[in-house]
């Protein structure tokens, strides 16, 4: 990792998603594999100017699933890593997560 733009990788919205970031102000990023927590932290509070308490490191695993016409066609999805990001009490929101109510 050599910049901080390398360690985040996109914003995760789905549905539990947008619910942690209106009630709990908590949001969700795909990092990159050689990601670590420190590293996490500071990108976050330096591209967006926010105080971060706490961050969640997991790893989703690769899933198998099938073509609709032909049963037998597996098609396999990546795994990822992703990031819990846990705002401090007083810290405006992200502005990418806006709209996403």
């Amino acid at each position: 990792m050599t910049t901080i733009h390398d360690v985040l990788v996109r914003p995760l919205v789905t549905e539990k998603s947008s619910f942690q970031s209106g009630k709990l102000g908590q949001y969700v990023f795909v990092v990159a594999d050689k990601a670590t927590r420190t590293m996490v932290k500071d990108a976050i509070e330096t591209l967006f100017d926010v105080t971060v308490a706490r961050v969640n490191i997991m790893n989703a695993p690769a899933k198998r699933g099938r073509r609709t016409k032909s049963r037998r066609l597996l098609v396999r999805r990546p795994s990822f890593k992703k990031a819990i990001i846990t705002l401090a009490e007083g810290s405006k929101s992200l502005e990418i997560f806006e709209g996403v109510q």
